[in-house]
């Protein structure tokens, strides 16, 4: 699977961003369930109390001058936990009993580590850290008209969370009710901070803020590497572009494209093939001025010396020289003709008009052009309708049938067959002679490409094909050459879709 570099830089940041919310969820989750475990203990130690002091109304009985039970005072200490403070209020809001203290007596918090150590000022900035100077007095309120005491001594047991009387600090309330037959006689009310959970939640957050650190310079080391091995493959193709072409404009050496399946892989294979068809184009054009010199000499030559002859030839002989010198002149005319032809045809694509056609009809007289050639010409019985432009798809088939006659050798007739099937009419012209030359398998239908040996009475600029292609293409097709399955000769397939009506 290709994986390009803003996947991968994607890929890099999405790891990334998830550890710091996955490890934030996390440390959420358990503050809950801290909290939770918190809640049932506190109210579980209010409901053993008072389960201790069911039925036992003489314990909770307040004398004047005398103070409270010795026994229940026992009970009270040895059901209470560590860090939290039980008191007792009867039904007429007296406080029969208080033991413990709120705030924590001792620092048996695990000493940190060095990552903590060392992100614990960042962590600092946005935690709030509980403390244990706060005021834990009881207050009045809470014992009188406190919602807490109040519900359980209307038998509903209950928990609460409340701010201090300073505001410094979050108290749990948990309470339940003490039972003397059917009658509720008192509340056991139960209180802790949540200084121990947020405590706990601190540690879980700095660790997560270490581990996302510790992530991020892992990533950012990834990307580092990751930029520089980018950058020193940009600089070798840089490199390996200025080298390929000299002062002058030639193209000194090609560039081997990349195997990597990412962009700088892409531009690299890229650069490589432009650089294939501008070597390919330079040496055409180097090719071809002499050719032209070749072709432009002939008929210069028959007109310098037609008109030489034309000073001293008699006045019958002049019809002689002179129809020699506008022979030279046609051959003229006629290369330069060929050499604008493509750019003419070019703008002609994009401004002609389309037309529905029968391609039957332009099929028939592709070869009454070529009386020398034996033809074989198949047409469909039923037509075969086109969209597009009637003239330049018989220019484009003339082309076709001009390059058959040309390298057709032997007596086999050339073959022109035109079908369609399944909404594509297909355009077919075969001909024996020499394979295709592998060195120019894709490129044929490129501008200025020939592979005539330059023998013979004609110019050819290698723009035959290249009209092809583009005519196929005007009428929203494709234009291939294969070779013969026999390996005899070669076969050009123009498809084109069929015109609506």
């Amino acid at each position: 699977m290709r994986v390009g570099l803003r996947a991968k830089v994607v890929l890099v940041a999405l790891v990334l961003s998830v550890i710091p919310m996955l490890g934030y969820v996390h440390v959420k989750q358990m503050e809950k369930l801290l909290r939770d475990g918190q809640e049932q203990a506190l109210l579980a130690t209010a409901r053993a109390i008072a389960t201790a002091l069911h039925d036992r109304p003489q314990l909770l009985e307040l004398r004047a001058g005398q103070p409270a039970s010795g026994e229940m005072e026992l009970i009270l200490k040895s059901l209470s936990r560590a860090d939290s403070r039980i008191w007792i209020v009867d039904q007429h809001q007296r406080l029969l009993a208080l033991v413990g203290d709120l705030k924590k007596r001792s620092a048996d918090e695990p000493s940190p580590d060095v990552m903590t150590r060392l992100v614990r000022p960042i962590a600092s900035l946005v935690l709030e850290r509980p403390t244990e100077d706060f005021d834990d007095s009881l207050p009045e309120e809470e014992i009188a008209n406190g919602p807490v005491a109040a519900s359980a001594l209307q038998g509903v047991p209950t928990r609460r969370w409340r701010q201090s009387s300073d505001s410094r600090a979050v108290i749990l309330s948990a309470s339940h009710p003490v039972w003397a037959g059917d009658e509720v006689v008192a509340a056991v009310i139960a209180e802790e901070t949540t200084n121990a959970p947020r405590s706990a939640y601190n540690r879980a957050m700095e660790q997560v803020v270490a581990v996302t650190l510790v992530a991020f310079l892992a990533g950012a080391i990834t990307l580092l590497a990751f930029a520089s091995r980018l950058s020193i493959r940009l600089r070798r193709l840089r490199d390996e572009a200025e080298a390929a072409i000299d002062s002058q404009g030639r193209v000194r050496k090609l560039i081997h494209g990349s195997a990597a399946g990412d962009e700088i892989g892409d531009l690299s294979r890229s650069f490589s093939t432009v650089l294939e068809r501008l070597a390919q184009y330079n040496a055409y054009l180097e090719n071809m001025a002499g050719r032209l010199s070749h072709e432009l000499r002939t008929p210069i030559a028959v007109v310098r010396s037609s008109l030489e002859n034309l000073k001293l030839a008699r006045p019958e002989e002049a019809g002689v020289y002179v129809a020699r010198a506008n022979e030279g002149l046609r051959r003229l005319d006629t290369l330069l003709t060929r050499m604008s032809e493509a750019t003419r045809l070019e703008q002609l694509v994009r401004s002609e008009q389309r037309e529905r056609f029968d391609a039957r009809d332009v099929a028939r007289g592709c070869t009454y052009a070529y009386p020398a050639k034996k033809f074989e010409v198949e047409i469909p019985e039923r037509p075969v309708w086109l969209r597009g432009a009637p003239d330049l798809y018989a220019q484009m088939l003339d082309k076709l049938v001009a390059n058959a006659a040309d390298f057709s050798t032997g007596d086999e007739p050339i073959r022109v067959r035109l079908d369609s099937r399944a909404g594509e009419a297909t355009l077919t012209v075969s001909n024996r002679g020499p394979r295709l030359p592998e060195a120019m398998a894709g490129k044929l239908f490129e501008s200025m490409v020939s592979v005539r040996n330059g023998s013979g009475t004609e110019l050819h600029l290698g723009l035959g094909l290249y009209i092809v292609r583009l005519v196929a293409e005007f009428h929203g097709g494709t234009a291939e050459a294969l070779d013969r399955e026999d390996g005899s000769g070669v076969v050009f397939k123009v498809r084109t879709p069929l015109g609506q009506a």
